[in-house]
């Protein structure tokens, strides 16, 4: 893991910056520009990125690595917003609207993120109009995620919900093996069971049924392969 922080540290920060698609579409004088005023840093896992309430000041791009999105209640329970892999921003929102920041951030593993500051991202939304719209996109894509979460939770069971969201992080951050999907975000069953509204005890239950049915697999790493993606659409119906 950390060695591919390193690969990714030694690489040219404006390289970086044109993979990431957010900077979709912008030239080597805008890259140039960005990547002269963007800092890396490593987060080892379970650092704290930002909190709630705390004022926007930076927003940040996942390099590699994944980040929780949490809200804490005043009972002690954890709620899970989000689950976050590279390439995601993280922190925007507050920038953009100079509200407080509305969740807390957290890294699951050792992560390594590139920031910049509000000032410079207000300017480059201002300044390079590519941006902004990929912005846009960005955050419809997330509302549009929400809105299948949602709907997910109101009208199917544990079953369903787990493979539904499987499914979603193969879609969005898998790397294709053959007919097999390697899913390289850090997920727990803990986690899992917060986004599905779920117990753990009963995730682990669904998760050995769909290992013991060949569904999915685990690797030695901890991380879950998809196997048979049609398998796991079908309880999602």
């Amino acid at each position: 893991m950390m060695l591919h922080m390193v690969d990714v540290h030694s690489d040219d920060t404006r390289n970086i910056l044109s993979a990431i698609p957010l900077f979709e579409g912008l030239g080597l004088t805008e890259l140039n520009w960005i990547a002269a005023r963007a800092h890396r840093r490593v987060f080892p896992a379970g650092k704290s990125i930002f909190t709630a309430e705390q004022p926007g000041e930076a927003v940040y791009i996942i390099l590699f690595g994944t980040v929780k999105i949490h809200v804490e209640q005043t009972d002690g329970r954890d709620v899970i917003l989000s689950i976050l892999g590279t390439g995601d921003t993280v922190g925007e929102m507050s920038l953009i609207d100079s509200a407080g920041r509305s969740a807390s951030a957290v890294s699951l593993e050792d992560s390594l993120l590139l920031w910049m500051d509000k000032s410079t991202f207000q300017q480059i939304l201002n300044d390079y109009p590519p941006v902004a719209r990929n912005l846009v996109k960005i955050l419809s894509a997330r509302v549009r995620l929400s809105d299948e979460l949602i709907k997910a939770l109101a009208t199917l069971d544990v079953y369903g919900r787990v493979a539904r969201q499987l499914l979603a992080f193969a879609e969005k951050y898998g790397y294709a093996e053959g007919e097999s999907v390697l899913i390289p975000v850090a997920l727990t069953q803990g986690d899992i069971a917060d986004l599905v509204g779920a117990s753990r005890k009963r995730v682990n239950q669904v998760m050995v049924f769909f290992r013991e049915q060949e569904f999915i697999s685990i690797t030695a790493a901890g991380r879950i392969v998809v196997l048979n993606r049609e398998a796991l659409a079908k309880y999602c119906k």
